[in-house]
């Protein structure tokens, strides 16, 4: 911004003259306002108050000219003291955004409805923060933004979940559904390490890189303890996160594997460097993980070009006394309830603060802790299944999708130009 001055001096000597001049006596008349009335107070009232108010019109117009682009993704409201993760669920009969039977990226097993579920009313609501409004998924808007792109999700099945929500979401914007396509021709798994998906009329590539811990899991020091199968090493990065790298929007999440019963169980224990670290708790050793993520991140990610992204752990709701009754309700829960590793929440936040990039926090732990209707419970595939871990699609993970990309175009975030 360029800015200048401009200064005039002028230097005049007056040099006062002396004239004699006639005496000359003025009688003024002094002029006196009437009072006004009280109807000429109210006229002036009414055309003051008629003004005021077509201002404030014109200045809303105004500004919804103004900000029709960034409000159809962005925030709505002051997005600078706006937690989008503080709210609640509304019904919304605009919702589903898209028909799972539809959408050839959703896995079966995900698909309560057509595994036989009948009630609806789960599909039906809208996350609501308490201090903005984040408008509608805008499916046209975003797949221009997104052309050219790479969107790239690592981590568990939930992770999986995301990603096929929100190829789910971007087809409803595709004119050909035939091109779109997995670009290895492979069929969706639980246990494939790489699923992309092309869509070629956008040149945008959306993966899903499976990576449970984040961290390099293999086998441990020779001479361990015979119950030492395993050892994830927490000082060392999954050997494909060099594959991570050159996207434009990078997403993790890591958590459901960070339980005894698949670590200790299975016999898989913890190791620093060349020693087993046997006796660290669960929790000390995903904090070490993180700090190595974090260290990977500031190292390894231009994050002029990519907006990183760490989704926080999401509740389950199983309940009785062995945590191993699953009971989907008809409605979201009044009161939120979590039940298992919320306090993996707070260790992801604590890393994130003390890095030196740009990351956000999708911090879904208290959101996701309401939706007890909308977990997959015995509508899975096989029936055989019982879930009260993952979620029904369409659901909660759409509402994910639809924060990440009012959190990428609000403002004072860098955007993804169209």
């Amino acid at each position: 911004m360029e800015s200048g001055s401009f200064s005039r001096r002028m230097s005049v000597r007056l040099t006062p003259r002396i004239a004699s001049r006639p005496r000359v006596s003025v009688r003024r008349k002094s002029w006196v306002a009437p009072r006004p009335s009280i109807s000429d107070l109210v006229v002036a009232f009414c055309l003051a108050s008629l003004v005021l108010v077509v201002g404030c019109i014109a200045y809303l117009y105004v500004l919804q000219y103004f900000d029709s682009e960034n409000s159809v993704a962005g925030l709505i409201g002051d997005a600078n003291v706006c937690n989008v993760f503080d709210g609640r669920w509304v019904p919304d009969s605009s919702y589903p955004l898209y028909n799972s039977s539809e959408c050839p990226f959703a896995e079966r097993g995900f698909n309560c409805l057509a595994n036989g579920r009948k009630d609806i009313d789960y599909l039906k609501w809208r996350w609501q923060p308490r201090q903005c409004n984040v408008p509608k998924f805008n499916v046209h808007d975003i797949l221009e933004r997104l052309r050219g792109k790479r969107v790239v999700f690592v981590g568990d099945s939930m992770s999986r979940t995301q990603w096929e929500s929100l190829i789910c979401m971007l087809m409803t914007g595709v004119q050909d559904p035939k091109t779109v396509y997995e670009v290895n021709s492979n069929q969706i798994s639980k246990t494939i390490r790489f699923l992309g998906v092309q869509f070629q009329s956008f040149n945008l590539s959306i993966e899903f890189f499976r990576s449970v811990f984040l961290v390099q899991q293999g086998l441990p020091p020779r001479h361990g303890p015979k119950r030492v199968r395993t050892a994830l090493q927490l000082d060392k990065m999954d050997d494909i996160s060099r594959k991570w790298v050159d996207s434009d929007v990078l997403i993790f999440n890591s958590g459901h594997w960070w339980t005894s019963s698949k670590l200790f169980d299975m016999g898989c224990y913890f190791q620093i460097g060349g020693t087993l670290k046997l006796g660290m708790s669960i929790n000390s050793a995903f904090r070490v993980a993180l700090n190595t993520w974090a260290s990977w991140v500031e190292t390894m990610v231009d994050t002029n070009r990519t907006h990183v992204f760490f989704r926080t752990y999401e509740p389950s709701h199983w309940s009785g006394s062995n945590e191993k009754v699953c009971e989907v309700t008809q409605q979201p829960l009044s009161e939120a309830e979590v039940n298992d590793k919320s306090e993996f929440a707070d260790i992801i936040a604590e890393v994130v603060e003390r890095m030196t990039v740009p990351i956000a926090v999708l911090n879904v732990t208290s959101m996701g802790a309401f939706r007890s209707d909308a977990h997959i419970g015995t509508w899975s595939h096989p029936s055989t299944i019982v879930d009260c871990s993952h979620w029904c699609l369409p659901g909660v993970p759409d509402a994910w999708n639809e924060l990440v990309f009012s959190c990428l175009l609000k403002k004072g975030w860098r955007k993804l130009e169209k």
